[in-house]
């Protein structure tokens, strides 16, 4: 009994989160096509700076910035907007914001990419 109500809170937690009322993608606010810096940091428009020793060494990931996502936290996905992708060697890295402005660095596995339409 326990188990088949656990099993209905997860399904419905997760239909709550696809029925997610989605934003439009915003016009400014992020980084596309080159890594990220302090100062974009600094006016809000990244999360984080891949940097060592004042060198800059991130990479853009080719795609499409702004766009959806859910990130996996937990038990349940959170609707969030990609801002940002940098890799180094073979890890990807992503900047997000949640719809409640939550910033959160995830790597590419921690990503459910949705691309530029809104879900649903």
């Amino acid at each position: 009994m326990r188990l088949k109500l656990a099993t209905l809170l997860v399904v419905l937690s997760v239909s709550a989160a696809l029925a997610q009322t989605w934003p439009p993608l915003p016009a400014k606010g992020f980084v596309s096509g080159r890594p990220a810096t302090d100062q974009d940091v600094a006016d809000g428009n990244a999360v984080f700076v891949l940097k060592t020793h004042g060198i800059y060494f991130g990479k853009p990931v080719n795609m499409i910035i702004p766009q959806y996502a859910y990130l996996k936290r937990g038990d349940k996905p959170v609707p969030v907007i990609v801002i940002q992708a940098e890799q180094e060697r073979s890890i990807k890295i992503f900047g997000v914001r949640g719809l409640d402005g939550e910033e959160f660095v995830a790597k590419e596995p921690e990503l459910q990419l949705l691309g530029a339409q809104p879900p649903g």
